[in-house]
């Protein structure tokens, strides 16, 4: 009888092993760090193609501001509490919540924001994959704040990148600056996105070291939204509000529960459980969501010259990103023999 139990039970042990099931705690926490991130990634190829380009016929900053303000005001509801960190913020780490809110919440909102009024949906795929360049301005960034020399796998996967980036956005042609084509200067908006959402990125390591992702979320959006009311404010934008149509406030607040606050909860939440390399392929989701929705929603395809350097860009970032790792955990082992000589 003993037998058959053990027998049952070990039967029970491979079915979970087959599906998954039989994980460490470790193990089931990174998987639920790489799913919130893939998730949040969807969310924001979703938002990128169907929510906040129909918010077009409004101003660029004013949009902006709504976008951080109403998840505050819905976050102020529950998170009150997170205010008593303003009273034990030490200065450096105010600094980190004010920097991310400028490069994360106002610049890079506001150039992409830009990027996809600008293409006025007829280009969303290229704004969207041209973000997949964050981690080179993440890693330069990173190189110049812990003053160290750029890597030479950081030089020929960056390059990689740049170059396939430029034939995504304009193929086999040359861009004409003269014509005022949009898609110019949606690319523009969008590099500068890339580099703000980077900057961002690097910040954001160093607070979730010492912050829920509560407290960075919540202080995110809290001091975007002081800027952008500051901006809106002293442009005259108020009036603004006038132009808010039933339709807008409807995609405002879906942006606030889905692709705005509740994306970035689930991507701070996976942030703090898997490396920086899961959460670069994670990331995928974003353009590959961004890729489907635009055909299927607005019909527009890429040509072939453009999917191949869609294909090139993600496989240059995913390899600068892999590569990054390895010399990171290769310098940590390194510090820590020495440590160790250093001890003996």
């Amino acid at each position: 009888m003993r037998s058959e139990i053990e027998e049952k039970n070990s039967d029970i042990c491979r079915l979970k092993t087959f599906w998954g099931l039989n994980f460490s705690n470790e193990q089931r926490s990174k998987i639920t760090g790489a799913i919130a991130i893939s998730i949040a990634a969807i969310l924001w190829g979703v938002d990128g193609i169907v929510l906040t380009p129909a918010l077009y016929n409004l101003d660029v900053a004013f949009v902006v501001f709504m976008l951080h303000a109403i998840p505050f005001l819905i976050m102020n509801t529950f998170m009150y509490r997170q205010y008593r960190y303003l009273r034990e913020f030490p200065s450096a780490d105010l600094f980190l919540f004010i920097a991310i809110a400028l490069t994360g919440g106002a610049i890079g909102t506001i150039a992409v924001v830009k990027a996809l009024f600008l293409v006025e949906f007829k280009k969303l795929t290229i704004v969207i994959l041209l973000q997949k360049l964050q981690p080179v301005f993440a890693i330069a960034l990173a190189t110049i704040i812990l003053k160290e020399k750029l890597k030479r796998y950081y030089l020929v996967w960056a390059s990689i990148a740049i170059v396939a980036s430029y034939f995504l956005t304009f193929g086999t042609r040359l861009p004409d600056l003269q014509s005022g084509e949009k898609t110019v200067y949606a690319a523009l908006f969008s590099l500068l996105a890339a580099f703000a959402f980077g900057s961002s990125t690097v910040l954001s390591k160093k607070v979730l070291g010492n912050y829920s992702f509560y407290t960075a979320t919540f202080y995110r959006y809290g001091f975007t939204s002081l800027f952008m009311l500051i901006y809106v404010l002293a442009a005259g934008l108020i009036n603004s509000f006038g132009e808010v149509t039933p339709r807008n406030w409807l995609y405002f607040l879906i942006i606030a529960f889905t692709t705005g606050s509740g994306a970035i909860f689930l991507y701070y939440y996976g942030l703090r459980k898997v490396r920086a390399i899961i959460s670069t392929i994670c990331e995928l989701f974003f353009p590959v969501s961004a890729i489907i929705l635009d055909y299927l929603i607005n019909h527009q395809v890429l040509s072939a010259i453009q999917w191949i350097s869609a294909a090139v860009l993600i496989f240059s970032i995913v390899n600068l990103n892999l590569s990054n790792s390895r010399a990171a955990r290769k310098e940590k082992m390194l510090n820590f023999e020495n440590n160790q000589k250093k001890s003996l």
